[in-house]
């Protein structure tokens, strides 16, 4: 039954989902990679579309921007439409010299010191762990695709324009890189006891201040893409 934010069928919107922040993302995508596309949701803009990778269900749905979208669309695909498998696709800034643009990482756990977990659950929750089981499928994937991989912790911020520039703090508490939307799907997945990760293309250095313009973030993604498709079929 569609919700304040879906208007998906439940039965049109796959156990498998990638979610892109980017709705123009989640467009590409759908009509590169999958087989029979068919646009599921629109609503408020935030595009869905559901059809086959090599033979298998898979929906692409869009996040949009921020805990705050995230952990509504996340909240609703795990407990309204019965969603197994999320794998955030997206792109983070690197707080390290040596985690370069285009590299690939994979979120082992993420940081955050958001009031998200205390206005949703009435907790205080700093530091989520992914889902053991879908990490474990994307790095096995990635070896055999021969696909350069890093893993390690990501920082979850809800403010994108920031006047602090000293990122030592946040590499003390493990973090490699910096994003928007982590937090939310991960604390989504522990509380409905789904699967959950995150695959991130480093977009930006912000040590070297290397960067990848609006365009690539869009279209120019597809080593991450093929990764997260390859590896959510065999769930």
């Amino acid at each position: 039954m569609p919700t304040v934010h879906i208007e998906a069928k439940k039965e049109d919107v796959a156990k498998r989902v990638l979610m892109p922040g980017d709705p123009n993302r989640a467009r590409y995508i759908a009509i590169k990679y999958l087989e029979n596309p068919r646009i599921v949701n629109s609503l408020r803009g935030e595009f869905a579309f559901t059809g086959k990778y090599k033979g298998v269900d898979v929906t692409i749905f869009s996040s949009g921007m921020g805990i705050g979208s995230m952990g509504i669309y996340s909240y609703e695909l795990f407990n309204d439409y019965d969603v197994d498998y999320i794998i955030r696709i997206g792109t983070a800034g690197s707080y390290l010299d040596d985690l370069k643009v285009y590299d690939l990482l994979l979120a082992d756990s993420v940081y955050s010191k958001t009031y998200f977990d205390e206005e949703a659950g009435h907790e205080n929750v700093e530091v989520i762990n992914s889902s053991f089981d879908l990490n474990s499928t994307i790095m096995d994937t990635a070896l055999l695709k021969n696909i350069k991989l890093k893993t390690g912790r990501v920082h979850t911020t809800e403010a994108f324009y920031t006047e602090n520039k000293n990122y030592q703090p946040f590499i003390d508490l493990g973090c490699m890189a910096v994003e928007m939307e982590t937090y939310a799907l991960l604390y989504n997945a522990k509380k409905f006891m789904k699967h959950a990760t995150a695959l991130l293309t480093i977009s930006d250095n912000l040590i070297t201040h290397e960067e990848i313009d609006s365009e690539a973030r869009e279209k120019k993604l597809d080593e991450m893409i093929v990764l997260a498709l390859e590896s959510i079929i065999k769930k």
